[in-house]
């Protein structure tokens, strides 16, 4: 709740949030849970035009619904291919949709924005770079909590660091993917013969010394023969999309192409088993199979979720977010709970977030998309990103920081004479409240007022006359947390 306000951001959303919302419940308590919604059309968000911050462009979330029990933590997105002459980078919004904080990119694509933990504190960790064959070129950054970049991290051995996966371990090692493009003869399995073939790699780098602890490559592991992908000159056959550790410590990989999850040995990689494709080791119930699927992982419980596309080409009528129960005795898979939205079939990327307490929040991936759904399954969020972006993964976490550059402040004269403040602070999550201050120079400013904080940016409406102001952040309590530079009218 912002300083002096009866009414939290969120209360004033649930009042005023459009769009109507179905559920269709085939059972509880471990039977199969199928959800299907429908929200209002809302039109996605325009980009912002702040009056502080010009140099930001990036929309934030058109919130279509939101209802009681959805998580209150800030979404962390990374929209991309966004419209000539737009801003595309990492953005955290908040349960309005409205930018916390703003990373634009030029020329650059970010992937995979979220917090991850390094060297016992909380960062925030993102892939930028460039796409090539689908896959990634760049490497990856681990910030802190003002916003300052600690570590790059690139691939090893001569790779490019890719897009899909960067996972920071307890042990403080970085599972990550890569690919390398290899010429080969594709006639055994119809292509041509002088081809290229993309081989996918993930390494395990220790982050303290930059060693190279483990390298595997699906070539050295996987027949040709179960690629789903159509063969062609530059044949992606399996692209790994995702990496997670298993109870067991053993890795799970998902590879798109193949339609399968593979649990690998640690230490040899060898492959242990295969859920999905044509090579499945699982029984499979009602509904427990899938295709081109993204992001799976596995949970303490022994649960498994991931984002089933069912395209690209299309095999399912929508994609669905799972959630799988795996008995790896009776090598048994069966469908627990399934999330779908009536018109989205996307085509490429997508994740499935369990949340603390039950909840689950899906990224549609390549539809401009995010949706939360209450344990119960209850839609109880949902929300378009700006037009024709698309966003490779999101994440709703528990995320606090104070940036390290000052609060930002601009003046407008109103045409009634009267003089305007407009206060922001990119990145910082706890200001509840600006104080104006005023004076005839800039050594020589006075506090004249104090104004609850509304959004990204609030504006402050003032009779001193300056000629010089400035303004500072204060927390809950009326502390200072920063100050802006002086300007003057």
């Amino acid at each position: 709740m912002r300083a002096g306000s009866g009414i939290t951001r969120r209360q004033l959303l649930r009042h005023g949030a459009q769009g109507a919302a179905g559920l269709a419940l085939a059972g509880l308590g471990g039977e199969l849970i199928t959800h299907t919604f429908a929200s209002g059309s809302k039109a996605p968000p325009r980009a912002p035009d702040w009056r502080s911050r010009p140099d930001l462009k990036i929309p934030g979330l058109t919130v279509t619904q939101s209802e009681p029990g959805a998580s209150a933590e800030p979404i962390f997105i990374a929209p991309y291919n966004a419209p000539r002459g737009a801003q595309a980078g990492a953005v955290i919004v908040d349960a309005l949709g409205q930018p916390i904080w703003e990373n634009p990119l030029a020329n650059k694509v970010t992937t995979n924005f979220r917090v991850q933990s390094y060297r016992g504190s909380r960062v925030l960790t993102w892939w930028e770079g460039f796409i090539e064959l689908g896959h990634g070129v760049g490497e990856y950054v681990i910030a802190d909590a003002s916003y300052r970049t600690v570590r790059r991290v690139r691939a090893g051995r001569g790779l490019h660091a890719d897009l899909h996966e960067f996972l920071i371990t307890p042990q403080q090692t970085a599972l990550y993917t890569s690919y390398l493009v290899r010429p080969a003869d594709l006639r055994s399995v119809g292509g041509p013969r002088n081809g290229t073939i993309q081989d996918a790699i993930f390494q395990e780098q220790d982050l303290a010394t930059g060693e190279i602890l483990l390298e595997w490559h699906s070539l050295d592991h996987v027949a040709l023969e179960e690629s789903y992908s159509p063969v062609s000159r530059d044949w992606d056959f399996f692209h790994m999309n995702s990496i997670d550790i298993d109870r067991d410590g053993s890795l799970l990989i998902s590879a798109r192409s193949t339609h399968t999850v593979y649990k690998l040995d640690r230490r040899s990689g060898a492959v242990l088993w295969r859920l999905g494709g044509k090579r499945n080791d699982f029984e499979l119930g009602a509904g427990a199979g899938f295709a081109w699927q993204h992001d799976a992982r596995r949970r303490l419980d022994g649960t498994m979720t991931l984002f089933d596309n069912g395209a690209t080409p299309a095999v399912e009528p929508r994609s669905r977010g799972l959630i799988l129960e795996l008995d790896e005795r009776a090598m048994r898979a069966a469908l627990i709970s399934q999330y779908t939205h009536p018109h989205v079939l996307a085509g490429s990327q997508g994740n499935v977030q369990l949340l603390p307490g039950g909840n689950v929040f899906v990224g549609w991936g390549e539809i401009p998309r995010v949706s939360e759904f209450h344990r119960s399954g209850q839609l109880v969020f949902d929300a378009i990103l700006g037009k024709d972006y698309e966003c490779y993964r999101a994440f709703r976490l528990p995320w606090r920081a104070t940036p390290a550059e000052a609060p930002a402040l601009a003046l407008a004269r109103e045409p009634s004479g009267e003089l305007t403040a407009y206060a922001s602070w990119n990145g910082a999550t706890d200001v509840a409240a600006w104080r104006l201050l005023a004076g005839a120079s800039a050594t020589a400013l006075g506090p004249v007022s104090a104004t609850r904080a509304t959004g990204f940016e609030t504006a402050i409406r003032t009779g001193a006359r300056g000629p010089s102001f400035a303004v500072q952040a204060l927390d809950a309590g009326g502390a200072a947390m920063g100050r802006s530079a002086a300007v003057s009218v």
